[in-house]
């Protein structure tokens, strides 16, 4: 990981009713953004869709196949301008065997930003590991310097801290 340079964590992550975990007022991959934010200094960008709020597990799964299966692309809110960054981590929990669609909308409107930066997913799962989201990282951003990535069980984040902070100790 380039340290000379400025890091940036862009993620969405899915508050409330969560598989395995519960209802939980701090989605999953926000933890593990705040963790890489903590041990390494970068900035945030929260992807942001209402989409999704309220929503129970089963149904909102449902939502996202069909999201997936259609090619959607929900909105998001806000920005951020990613030319004055050297290292992007991309973060999201794997919704039907990658990101969710709404994380595609962002890849889409920023698909010519990151050439010649480093990216590095992570992801946040019950079962699925880093699924297809690298393959789907390294298609969206060509010219990227795309690296393995990171994940970690959704049930996991609130007590292995130490996981996420040696995985980040393994890049520098």
């Amino acid at each position: 990981m380039n340290t000379n340079g400025k890091t940036i964590v862009v993620f969405f992550s899915h508050a409330g009713d969560n598989y395995s975990v519960g209802n939980i007022k701090v989605g999953n991959t926000k933890i593990v953004a705040d963790y890489i934010t903590e041990l390494t200094g970068a900035e945030q960008f929260e992807i942001i869709t209402h989409k999704y709020d309220g929503m129970a597990y089963n149904p909102l799964i449902k939502l996202a196949q069909e999201e997936a299966k259609n090619g959607e692309l929900p909105e998001y809110e806000g920005d951020v301008d990613l030319s004055k960054y050297d290292t992007v981590f991309i973060g999201g929990p794997v919704w039907w065997g990658t990101y969710p669609q709404v994380m595609f909308t962002f890849f889409k409107k920023h698909a010519n930003d990151l050439k010649g930066k480093t990216v590095i997913p992570f992801t946040t799962h019950e079962g699925s590991g880093l699924a297809n989201c690298v393959d789907d990282v390294k298609e969206a951003f060509p010219g990227a310097n795309v690296q393995n990535g990171f994940s970690i069980y959704g049930h996991e984040v609130r007590t292995e801290k130490a996981k996420v902070a040696k995985w980040i100790n393994s890049l520098k």
